[in-house]
């Protein structure tokens, strides 16, 4: 590969990411918050590396010149050499990644990811503190599910909640789910939670919004046969929160 070819990649991807950690918050798109000074130090060493590819490019090296014109001098003579010069055509791909960085991001996981994998499933607890006495209660989608399958005390019966989430249409096109998408690190190890949704049409997917409801009465609640399942009573558009990718209340959009 010629060395002009590696500056440029390099240069690209390094002001690709800078371009996506540093001066825009897409990087959320794609990895956690914390992930943010790892993208910015990669991005500057990449553009450092490129910096000085290009200024050791350019110094003036006579013995190299010599060497070089003598390679193509030889390799015109024996007629070899030529697939060695050139870059090879796959190589050429590694442009799309970095210039996607700068001119055309790929949009957050949604509705997409979330119909295709099974849901996650939550973890068992065995204790839980009283709801708040205010209506509607605020709550994740996992509390929800866990308080509505596990909570003895039926604690959420009658009781309104809002929950906030991504619109993720049913397979078959029956209903739609609230839907909240978490990652540990990156969107490589992305899982889904999913509470379904009745009484309410269906806005268009990926469209985050806010639910006020009742839960849906299908099942023992209390018990694992119950449906993690709201009677919506109002719907409304919202921002994507700053915390996107975990299942936790709303923090205001960073964007």
């Amino acid at each position: 590969m010629k060395r002009p070819f590696q500056i440029v990649v390099l240069v690209l991807g390094g002001v690709g990411l800078l371009h996506a950690s540093l001066f825009t918050d897409l990087y959320l798109n794609y990895v956690k918050a914390g992930m943010r000074p790892l993208l910015i130090a990669s991005g500057a060493l990449l553009l450092l590396l490129g910096v000085a590819e290009t200024w050791s490019h350019r110094k003036p090296d006579d013995g190299g010149a010599h060497a070089e014109q003598h390679g193509h001098e030889h390799a015109g003579e024996t007629g070899h050499g030529h697939g060695h010069a050139s870059v090879p055509r796959v190589a050429w791909l590694l442009f799309l990644p970095v210039l996607s960085l700068l001119f055309y991001a790929p949009p957050a996981l949604g509705a997409y990811t979330a119909s295709r994998e099974t849901p996650k499933e939550v973890t068992q607890q065995e204790h839980f503190d009283a709801l708040p006495p205010t209506s509607p209660v605020p709550i994740t989608l996992t509390d929800f599910t866990r308080r509505v399958q596990q909570d003895r005390k039926r604690a959420i019966k009658g009781r309104t909640v809002e929950m906030t989430g991504f619109v993720t249409p049913d397979k078959d096109g029956s209903g739609w789910y609230l839907t909240r998408i978490i990652i540990s690190c990156c969107a490589a190890d992305a899982q889904s939670v999913k509470v379904r949704m009745y009484g309410a049409v269906a806005l268009p997917a990926n469209t985050w919004v806010s639910v006020l409801g009742t839960w849906h009465p299908a099942g023992v609640l209390g018990t694992s046969t119950a449906s993690a399942a709201l009677d919506v009573g109002s719907v409304r558009k919202v921002a994507r929160p700053g915390n996107g990718y975990t299942d936790a209340l709303p923090l205001p959009t960073t964007r």
